[in-house]
């Protein structure tokens, strides 16, 4: 007997499909799955959809590295400023950055992990790991685990840290203040970065994965010691290892908003902001010039990610979506996924931004499978509207 599936909310007219296929997407789905599903096409919501218990188009999820999307849209605001510069050696604003042989790491190579310091020899504490200042002054006086611009690798806990004390030098703000009061307030995110004590009661906690016995026999086959790049990336060789899939259940991770993992969000809240950053909202004006997005969706490294172990794509900072994940995007697309399933991008050549949440965990860590069926549907719909 097939389930009953009771999908929540709206779709615009030409959208109807996206619903079907979200719905044909939770059949596979555990009975007690939660998520959500929006998106904007040419600053306009087209889709705001959610299932599951105890959740509604409000509720909030920890959305791991797409809090990575806000942090380097910061720095892209500050780059069109002209307040830093993509190439300058990142020592020139943090002058202890140079230590260990990373003086001549520009901005640029740093956005795009090449840097080489994708974590501490002996990991974070869970206190350090949740403040971005903390990890930045370990980060500094890190050797590389790489020669600089030769290669790159994940910097998966650290690259918004490393971002924003750049941010802190040049400006004496923190990149959560300027995100804050640039784009998270004037434009009605529900995308924090540092949760405010009265939205708690939003907030939904992770749930673990739940793998098959298949998916297990997987993960047990996967490299896991603790000096591993991997590892490294991960904290998972600090003598408190960081367990990625309760990171933010912490609520000091969540207070602080560490912004390589540390953000969390709606869906509605993941779509509106690149909505607010490429395209304007309802005939707004964009945050970001034409020239700034093409110049951060210019892909800067692609190939062998040495911490992923895998082939990976990225832009300045952002993933470049269209070739990391979803090949029928528009060249140029940016935005970034979360491990915990989340996903959020734009597409300029179309005018979609896209944001997707669900509670539990995703197996195998990533963007969730579903996905891509997902933007598939949305980006058809979107074309066929115009």
């Amino acid at each position: 007997m097939t389930r009953e599936i009771r999908v929540q909310g709206t779709v615009a007219d030409g959208f109807e499909g996206v619903r079907e296929e979200f719905i044909a997407v939770l059949a596979a789905q555990e009975p007690r799955y939660a998520g959500q599903l929006a998106a904007y096409v040419k600053g306009r919501k087209v889709v705001d959809l959610w299932v599951g218990p105890d959740t509604d188009g409000d509720t909030l999820y920890g959305v791991y590295s797409s809090t990575k999307g806000a942090a380097h849209l910061v720095v892209a605001l500050l780059v069109q400023d002209g307040t830093l510069d993509l190439e300058r050696e990142v020592a020139h604003y943090w002058p202890e950055f140079a230590a260990e042989g990373k003086s001549a790491v520009t901005l640029r190579e740093l956005l795009a992990h090449r840097a080489g310091v994708v974590g501490a020899d002996d990991g974070f504490s869970p206190e350090e790991i949740a403040d971005d200042r903390a990890i930045a002054a370990r980060l500094a006086a890190q050797r590389p685990f790489w020669r600089p611009g030769t290669a790159f690798g994940y910097h998966a806990l650290g690259v918004g840290a490393l971002a924003g004390e750049v941010v802190f030098r040049a400006t004496g703000r923190t990149l959560q203040e300027l995100y804050e009061e640039r784009v998270r307030a004037p434009h009605g995110l529900d995308f924090h970065l540092g949760l405010p004590e009265e939205l708690e009661g939003r907030f939904r906690s992770v749930l673990p994965m739940d793998p098959t016995p298949e998916q297990q026999a997987l993960l047990a086959s996967l490299p896991t010691g603790p000096h591993t790049l991997g590892a490294i990336a991960f904290n998972r060789n600090a003598a408190e290892p960081t367990v990625l899939e309760a990171l933010p259940n912490s609520r000091l991770v969540r207070a602080k908003g560490q912004a390589s993992a540390g953000g969390v969000a709606s869906a509605r809240g993941l779509a509106r902001m690149y909505a607010a950053a490429v395209t304007g909202i309802e005939g707004g004006e964009p945050l970001l010039k034409a020239d700034t997005v093409a110049a951060f969706g210019q892909i800067q490294s692609a190939g062998h990610d040495l911490v992923a172990r895998a082939h990976k794509v990225f832009a300045v900072g952002f993933q470049a979506t269209s070739e990391a994940w979803y090949p029928c995007l528009g060249a140029g697309s940016i935005g970034h996924s979360g491990a915990g399933g989340s996903q959020a991008f734009a597409d300029p050549r179309s005018g979609l931004t896209y944001g997707y949440t669900r509670r539990r965990f995703a197996f195998p860590g990533g963007p969730a499978p579903e996905n891509e069926r997902l933007v598939r549907a949305v980006h058809d719909a979107a074309l066929a509207v115009g």
